[in-house]
């Protein structure tokens, strides 16, 4: 299903990831699609304010900390470029849907990476 959202619709998530050789392209795919759904969690639940939208995105974080042992049985993990490119797109995921007060610590607070 695609997103409504047209600049969610026609990003390229985790740019940064895909292009690192360090991260196993199977592995950054699974981190995709939890940022994908979390921006159809956002389209059908249409939270009200921001603690409605933390407790989506937090979701969602725990979902990608749950990959880490995929990572590393890649011999990879979730370093700086990732972590950088994680943030960077839970960040645009909050102001594309109206959220740019969005504190983007509190986005992920619940994160292992």
């Amino acid at each position: 299903m695609k997103l409504s959202n047209e600049r969610m619709a026609n990003h390229t998530f985790l740019r940064e990831m895909y292009a690192d050789s360090y991260f196993p392209d199977a592995v950054v795919k699974q981190c995709e699609d939890v940022l994908v759904a979390l921006c159809h969690e956002i389209e059908q639940r249409k939270p009200a304010n921001l603690s409605a939208l933390y407790e989506l995105s937090h979701a969602a974080t725990e979902q990608i900390n749950a990959l880490e042992q995929a990572f590393e049985e890649h011999g990879s993990e979730i370093e700086t470029t990732g972590r950088e490119a994680i943030a960077d797109d839970f960040a645009r995921i909050a102001r594309a849907y109206g959220f740019s007060d969005a504190d983007f610590e509190e986005l992920i607070a619940p994160r292992n990476w």
